[in-house]
């Protein structure tokens, strides 16, 4: 027995399904070469922005107070608007998750009589409450301040419903809305180019609306950003991938520099935007993640393309499959029942470094509207660049599997699952 089998068996993989995993391994490799030859070109990207706007050790130490003219925070931030392509850039640990990160755009950007527009149907349900499209809405919500929204929905085949989006531009649309990865449904994440042509039909009708993309999970996944193909904002979370799995929490800002703006006096206060806010000691790991993250990155798209095949190969409705191009680090697949879904997220938190002892289980998570699992033994709470995967409690029961700050880990995370549906009696794996 080899030593990796050896290691393996003595985590309780069983042979059959080290062998089932091994040999799709094996396979991929031309697949991991693509992937690697991507970050390959995004690590010098991101080196090349850190050279030019001369990253140096006085940009480790960190302001506090007020955090006036903190260095390593400015320097950050003009690190980020280049790699992103974009005028500006907001980069802040007070930013607290990417939910709030497009809770500050869409409150910095909306008036009150103004239209908020989705053409790509229902976004991630914690916004959903932020927007005020709830039977319950939060105090707090867009609809409560008189702005209202609308959406429209992909075509079957995944495509945009151009006729319908021009129906549903109004005067009074202000800003849309669009989110990059799939969320809790199984549609096809969007790639930079979709989004450019859906930009650039939206400007063709009205230039002067906002086009805002949530670019969570889609950071370096391809070679440019959505801010480079027409963006006027994009957003995200520093807990994802762009946080290299160092960044203890965040989250970013990027577009034309008078929205950047904006969004700064509403993080803050108006009049101070962007001059203030300490960083607190987290520029050295807000700088060393982002030089990792290209790496991290691929490591956790090869796990989400191992996934694929594996479960895809057993039957298993899988979004993407395990042939298409990639666009985020999301992996989607269908189980069919709240056991199968229990099994494979207590099998990925069996696999992580920390709380591996513990097993996962549905409960009522703040934002949702159903019972939710999560499985994250992670360095940083609830890091999912980091090795997770969740899942909503309702049909048709699907669980979502991204993150593996290396791609062994995501492997190894992965096997993990399959062995606890294994024999929890949802696989037969046939010699």
């Amino acid at each position: 027995m080899e030593l990796l089998e050896e290691l393996y068996r003595s985590a309780g993989i069983d042979e059959d399904v080290f062998s089932y995993c091994d040999k799709i391994c094996k396979e991929l490799k031309e697949r991991f070469e693509a992937i690697d030859d991507t970050a390959e070109y995004n690590q010098l990207k991101v080196v090349r922005a850190m050279q030019k706007n001369k990253v140096s050790a006085a940009c480790f130490e960190s302001g506090t107070g007020y955090g006036y003219d903190d260095l390593g925070r400015e320097v950050l931030e003009a690190v980020y608007a280049d790699v992103f392509g974009a005028e500006s850039a907001l980069v802040r640990p007070q930013i607290t998750c990417g939910t709030h990160a497009l809770t500050i755009a869409l409150s910095a950007l909306l008036r009150p009589g103004d239209e908020l527009l989705s053409p790509v149907g229902k976004p991630y349900d914690t916004l959903e409450g932020i927007i005020g499209i709830r039977q319950n809405n939060p105090p707090g919500s867009l609809k409560e301040f008189g702005i209202t929204y609308r959406q429209t929905e992909l075509l079957e085949d995944g495509s945009f419903d151009y006729e319908g989006i021009r129906r549903a531009i109004t005067d009074k649309t202000k800003l849309v809305t669009i989110q990059r990865s799939k969320g809790y449904a199984t549609r096809q994440t969007l790639s930079v180019s979709q989004i450019g042509e859906l930009i650039a039909f939206i400007k063709s009708i009205r230039p002067d609306i906002i086009c805002m993309v949530d670019n969570c999970y889609g950071e370096f996944v391809e070679r440019t950003e959505p801010s480079q193909a027409g963006a006027d904002l994009c957003v995200g979370s520093l807990i994802k991938n762009p946080g290299g799995g160092l960044a203890p929490a965040g989250g970013y800002l990027v577009g034309r520099e008078e929205l950047v703006e904006l969004c700064a006096n509403r993080l803050t206060a108006p009049g101070l935007g962007k001059e203030v806010g300490a960083t607190l000691g987290v520029n050295r790991a807000f700088f060393q993640g982002f030089f990792l993250a290209p790496v991290v990155t691929a490591g956790a798209l090869k796990g989400a393309v191992f996934a694929a095949n594996v479960y895809e190969r057993l039957g298993f409705p899988v979004v993407p499959d395990g042939t298409e191009t990639r666009h985020d680090i999301i992996q989607a697949v269908t189980l069919g029942s709240p056991e199968a879904v229990i099994a494979f997220c207590r099998g990925i938190q069996a696999a992580a470094p920390v709380d591996s002892h513990v097993m996962p289980e549905p409960y009522a998570m703040p934002g949702y509207h159903s019972d939710v699992i999560m499985a994250a033994g992670a360095f940083i709470q609830g890091a999912s660049i980091e090795l997770s995967a969740d899942g909503p409690m309702e049909p048709p029961y699907a669980v979502y599997f991204q993150g593996g700050l290396t791609w062994y880990h995501a492997r190894y995370g992965i096997t993990m699952s399959l062995q606890y549906l294994k024999e929890a009696g949802f696989v037969r794996l046939v010699p």
